[in-house]
């Protein structure tokens, strides 16, 4: 494993393009500890703090930075199509190949190198997420501190699974900006299925629950939106706030068997094709 990791990480750091990107997809969801530090000078009449707000305390910090920091995907996913655009536009691929890497190997440093900076990712927003609330929560203790950690884990298995999305049609397309685009197509592709199974149905509630077996949302599913929560929080009166926000461990299996669909039909599309 470590091989085919080194060997993919070579590949990578030896392009100026992907050192940007990845830079950038790391960088990025450090806004949050920008956003957290911002005070608003309302003309002077008053200030707002976002930090002052409530809105980083734990446990809720978990759910809003994951949240958030997941809208940075799109860069490394911008690598990860790359990794296989490159390979066949350089050739390197067959090249690999020759030298006595087998096709699965092939796929398999893909994945690796895909978990590892899903990881570092994971392992990144979470610091950043830690120091913040201690800077900001009004809640120390420690089994608060640990409460909706699982946050973090449900950000990991979404960036693995998204991540494996690309690499599929990467490898379905060959081509980094025809792969880009059918994520948009396959976004399309999931509201007609939402909309055909409403009118079959004729709830909105089962057209829903049809559409959240389907790969982005699913995937999107794993980390519901925080708004509706902060309102919550503001406004606990409102019993028509209220909804299910919690990491679900069935929605974690939908995107786990996407990611194995993906990784394992990508590696069938490889072993198929006269290269």
């Amino acid at each position: 494993m470590l091989r085919l990791l080194h060997l993919e990480l070579q590949k990578l750091l030896l392009n100026k393009a992907s050192k940007v990107l990845i830079f950038i997809s790391f960088i990025l969801p450090f806004t949050v500890l920008i956003l957290a530090s911002i005070k608003i000078n309302f003309f002077g009449f008053f200030t707002l703090e976002l930090g002052e707000l409530g809105i980083f305390n734990f446990p809720i910090i978990w759910h809003i930075t994951t949240f958030f920091a997941s809208y940075f995907k799109f860069f490394f996913a911008i690598v990860v199509v790359s990794m296989i655009g490159n390979e066949y536009s350089n050739k390197t691929l067959k090249q690999n190949l020759i030298d006595g890497l087998s096709k699965k190997e092939f796929i398999l440093s893909k994945f690796y190198t895909i978990i590892f900076f899903s990881l570092a990712a994971t392992l990144l927003i979470g610091l950043a997420t830690f120091l913040i609330g201690l800077y900001y929560s009004s809640y120390n203790e420690l089994h608060i501190i640990l409460t909706e950690i699982e946050f973090l884990l449900a950000y990991f298995i979404k960036l693995v699974g998204f991540f494996s999305l690309c690499l599929f049609f990467a490898m379905l397309l060959k081509r980094s900006a025809f792969a880009l685009a059918f994520l948009f197509i396959l976004y399309i592709v999931e509201w007609l299925v939402f909309w055909g199974s409403y009118e079959i149905l004729g709830s909105i509630d089962n057209a829903f629950k049809i559409k959240s077996f389907m790969p982005l949302e699913s995937m999107y599913k794993l980390i519901d939106q925080p708004a509706q929560r902060i309102a919550m929080t503001k406004f606990p009166d409102k019993a028509d706030l209220a909804y299910d926000y919690a990491v679900h461990w069935h929605e974690i299996a939908i995107v786990l068997g996407w990611t194995s669909l993906f990784i394992f039909l990508s590696y069938q599309l490889l072993k198929k094709r006269d290269l």
